[in-house]
């Protein structure tokens, strides 16, 4: 019963000790096991042998793969049942152990073997049992370390004896101590699962993943291990920051490291070097610009997009006769359009002699009186109004400047307001942000002092357009106002 209830508390130490925390570092290995247990067996009733004390010596040799053999002699001094005479019971055996360890100085093990056992000694005549036989064993048990090198030690075995005629099992266990020689101690400073000694980058971060070698693998080559970069598939040259994660100060696209103009203007398009492109080259990025498809050579904007001074239809810096009349027809050039017969505005034709003026007959009639010139036609581009909006620019004020003083000089002058709109689903081209455009005109001559009944609004949408409805440049020269005098009450 004490032996029964040793096992027992030894079992609890164990189990104690596994739910504990452990490191590899507080492990070991070890080579030799010196031993020395009590031990109690019970034996089989056809032996006719009760439970007898004894005690147990073993000699062990640890293994790769946490094998170990070893080997055990006992002595054991049961007592007849039927005549209660002592007798020896000696084993020697050989087992083969398969060790788990099982945190700090601990471990389990399962074992098997074969050994003899020998029972009496000179075999006398009476019912006593004598005699050696074949002895199969098998049993598990458990190491607790007490120390660096010692262990308590307890198992329990069955031995089935299958020598002779009589097959028989004998159950017991024991409890004692090991001592561990030339063991020594498995550290692992910087627990990446590489011990010291084999391991070649001792100082390795705690979660880096390592190779054989214990030194941390770094798969994108950043400088930031694997198992703590967040970003592992960065490319290669990037700058990262300490996660591994690529830096793009620019806000480009492109990491820093990678990116050959890194001070990128925000929201600007850019190639893959990270460079800003312009695909009409007119000065303005891609991505900032709001008109791409200037025509090259066109004077543009802060936002990109070209102005056309004259309202000719050719854009500024395109023009070579910037200063046309309106409603004037040109060329591509923007030069006034002069049919053959005629001479061109740029070479204008020498002065030829003046004629006679032939003598007035003294009853003919007065001369007639020349036409009047027919009145200006004022265009406002789309560049007159803020982007997207009907708010007026400083530029328009030119322009409207001349309609309120060509109606302060004729009060019989009445004016169409006409908006022109592009073909296109953009709120801009709505027929009601075309209304809130000319009423912002009116408003403008309004506050000139000119009466509201001699502005009248009117919008046409698309269907007056100045060019085709393409490209963003086409449909910026359909957007316009045009300011028209009437004719007529």
């Amino acid at each position: 019963m004490l032996f029964m209830n040793s096992l027992r508390g030894a079992a609890l130490a164990l189990l104690a000790s596994l739910a504990l925390p452990h490191v590899a570092t507080a492990q070991r290995r070890y080579f030799v096991e010196l031993g020395a247990t009590g031990s109690v067996m019970s034996f089989s009733d056809s032996t006719d042998l009760g439970t007898g004390p004894g005690g147990l010596v073993r000699l062990g040799f640890w293994l790769p793969f946490r094998l170990s053999l070893e080997g055990e002699g006992s002595l054991l001094k049961p007592k007849t049942k039927s005549q209660s005479v002592g007798v020896d019971v000696k084993t020697i055996s050989g087992s083969v152990l398969y060790n788990f360890i099982a945190g700090r100085n601990n471990s389990i093990y399962l074992k098997a073997g074969l050994g003899s056992t020998t029972y009496g000694s000179n075999c006398p005549t009476t019912g006593i049992i004598c005699g050696t036989g074949t002895t199969w064993l098998g049993g598990g048990g458990f190491r607790i370390g007490i120390g660096p090198t010692v262990m308590v030690r307890a198992e329990a075995v069955v031995n089935r004896n299958v020598g002779g005629d009589i097959k028989f099992s004998n159950f017991g266990g024991n409890l004692g101590l090991s001592l561990m020689l030339g063991s020594q101690t498995l550290t692992d400073s910087d627990g990446d699962g590489v011990r010291d000694g084999a391991d070649k980058c001792p100082g390795t971060p705690r979660g880096a993943l390592v190779d054989k070698r214990g030194c941390p693998t770094d798969g994108d080559g950043d400088g930031v291990p694997d198992g703590l970069d967040r970003c592992p598939r960065t490319p290669h040259g990037a700058v990262v920051n300490a996660d591994g994660c690529s830096i793009d100060s620019d806000g480009d696209g492109v990491p820093d490291g990678l990116d050959k103009c890194p001070n990128t203007p925000a929201a600007a398009g850019v190639d893959a070097n990270g460079c800003p492109s312009d695909s009409d080259g007119d000065g303005v990025f891609d991505g900032l610009d709001r008109c791409p498809d200037t025509p090259k050579g066109a004077t543009v904007d802060a936002l990109g997009c070209p102005s056309d001074t004259d309202n000719d239809g050719v854009l500024d810096g395109i023009d070579r006769c910037p200063g046309t009349p309106p409603r004037t027809p040109v060329d591509a050039e923007g030069c006034p359009a002069t049919p053959p017969e005629q001479p061109s505005r740029r070479q204008p034709p020498a002065a030829a002699p003046p004629a006679a003026k032939p003598p007035t007959p003294p009853n003919a009639a007065p001369a007639a009186r020349p036409a009047p010139t027919e009145r200006r036609v004022f265009v406002l581009r789309d560049n007159a109004f803020a982007p997207g909006s009907a708010r007026l620019r400083v530029r328009a004020s030119s322009t409207l400047d001349s309609v309120a003083a060509a109606l302060t000089a004729d009060r019989s002058l009445r004016l169409e307001i006409g908006a022109h709109t592009a073909r296109s689903h953009a709120e801009s081209d709505s027929r009601r942000f075309a209304s809130l455009r000319v009423e912002a005109v009116r408003t403008y001559l309004i506050h000139k002092g000119i009466s509201p009944q001699r502005l009248v609004p009117k919008v046409y949408g698309a269907t007056q357009p100045l060019t085709a409805d393409t490209s963003a440049t086409g449909r910026a020269i359909n957007r316009r106002i045009e300011i028209t005098p009437l004719v007529g009450p």
